[in-house]
């Protein structure tokens, strides 16, 4: 089980939720739009913001604040 993530403690409207690609926890990760492959950790739980986007990110979605999906 993973460690609530700071996207969702900020209410970032565009996380959403938790995948499981194959099916198993040990699979599990967090993702959102702007990351649907897994939030990095560095913003899941570190001290990024993700007031910008990541040079290697394929959008330009950063955080927001508001409604979750």
């Amino acid at each position: 089980m993973l460690a609530e993530p700071k996207c969702f403690t900020r209410s970032c409207k565009h996380y959403l939720g938790i995948d499981q690609p194959d099916g198993t926890e040990m699979t599990e990760r967090n993702y959102c739009e702007a990351f649907p492959q897994g939030i990095p950790s560095e913003i899941a739980y570190g001290e990024d913001p993700h007031n910008k986007p990541w040079p290697d990110q394929e959008n330009n979605i950063v955080f927001e604040f508001g409604e979750m999906p």
